[in-house]
C-alpha cells in the first residue's frame, strides 16, 4: 500500500516541480517589482533615502501636478492618433502583401525590416531626416515649400513620434492579420463576388467580420503600447521632453522623476501604478466595445 501512496503523491508533486521554474521567475521579476512599487507609492522614498509611509500623499500631490496632466495628456493623444492607424493600415497591407505578384517577398521584407531594426537606430534615423538641415526639409525647400520645423514644435513633434511608432509597427501587425487571412474561407468571397459584391464590398462584408477578433487583439496590443510610448519621444523630443517640456508622457515623466541620485523613487512609483491602471482600463475598455458588437 506503500509504494502506491507514494506514487499518488509524486504524481501531485510532479507538476508543481515542472512549473517551478516559470512561477520563481515570475515572482521574482513580475509580482515582487509589482507589489515593491505598490508599496513605495505610499511612503516617501528617494534614491539613497529609505523613506517612511506618507499613505495617499503622492496621488494627492499628482492631482495637482502641471507636468501631470500634460503627460497624461500626451499619452492619450498618442494612443488616439497610433491605434486607429494601427488597427486599419496593416489589415489593408496584409491584403495587398498576400497577393502571389512578382516581386511580392522583396515587399514582405521591406516592410517587415523596421519591425527588427533597434528602435534607438529608426528613432535616430528620423531624427535626422526630420531635422531642420534634415533630408526632408531640403526636399521641402526645392520644391519651394520652405522647411518646417517638426522637431521645433510641440504639436509637430507629437505627430512625427506617431508617425514612427506608426511606421515601426506596420509589419508586426501585418504578420498578425496575415495569419487570420489565412483562416478566411476562399469561398466566402466568392459567393460575395458571384452575388455581385466589388472589392470594397467584400472588405466589409467578408474581410472585416471574419478578422473583427483580431482587430480587437490589435486595438489592445497597441493601445498599451501607445499609451506607454517611451523610445520614440524621448529620441525626438529629447530628456526634456520637448519645447518647455509640452511633448513628455507619462512613462517619460516616470523616468524623470525617479532616476539619479535624488529620484524621488515614491512619487515616480505612484505615477507607476497610475499607468497600469490606465493600461488595465483601456484593456477592460476594448474587450467590452468587442463584447457589445457581438451578436
Amino acid at each position: 500500500m506503500a509504494a502506491p501512496l507514494r506514487v499518488k503523491r509524486q504524481r501531485a508533486f510532479s507538476p508543481w516541480l515542472f512549473a517551478a521554474p516559470g512561477l520563481v521567475i515570475t515572482g521574482a521579476f513580475v509580482l515582487y517589482p509589482f507589489v515593491s512599487t505598490l508599496v513605495n507609492s505610499l511612503t516617501d522614498r528617494r534614491t539613497l533615502v529609505p523613506g517612511r509611509f506618507v499613505g495617499l500623499a503622492n496621488y494627492r500631490e499628482l492631482l495637482h501636478d502641471d507636468m501631470f496632466w500634460t503627460g497624461l495628456r500626451n499619452s492619450t493623444l498618442y494612443v488616439l492618433g497610433v491605434v486607429p492607424a494601427l488597427v486599419v493600415l496593416p489589415l489593408l497591407l496584409a491584403l495587398l502583401v498576400r497577393r502571389n505578384i512578382p516581386g511580392i517577398t522583396f515587399f514582405r521584407s521591406a516592410f517587415y525590416t523596421p519591425v527588427v531594426a533597434s528602435i534607438v537606430a529608426v528613432g535616430l534615423i528620423w531624427v535626422w531626416l526630420l531635422d531642420e538641415r534634415g533630408l526632408v526639409n531640403s526636399l521641402l525647400e526645392t520644391v519651394g515649400i520652405g522647411r518646417i520645423g517638426f522637431l521645433g514644435d510641440q504639436w509637430l513633434l507629437l505627430l512625427s513620434a506617431m508617425a514612427v511608432t506608426v511606421w515601426k509597427g506596420l509589419g508586426y501587425y501585418m504578420i498578425i492579420y496575415l495569419a487570420a487571412l489565412a483562416n478566411v474561407p476562399r469561398e466566402l468571397h466568392e459567393a460575395a463576388a458571384v452575388d455581385g459584391a466589388g472589392p470594397v464590398r467584400r472588405f466589409l462584408s467578408v474581410t472585416v467580420p471574419a478578422v473583427r477578433s483580431t482587430m480587437v487583439l490589435v486595438a489592445a496590443l497597441s493601445s498599451v503600447a501607445a499609451f506607454k510610448v517611451f523610445s520614440e519621444v524621448y529620441l525626438m523630443a529629447g530628456p526634456s521632453g520637448g519645447p518647455a517640456g509640452e511633448d513628455t508622457t507619462l512613462v517619460m515623466l516616470v523616468q524623470r522623476t525617479g532616476t539619479g541620485l535624488t529620484g524621488r523613487v515614491g512619487y515616480a512609483s505612484a505615477l507607476s501604478v497610475v499607468v497600469f491602471a490606465v493600461t488595465v482600463a483601456l484593456m477592460l475598455l476594448v474587450l467590452r466595445a468587442d463584447r457589445r458588437e457581438e451578436p
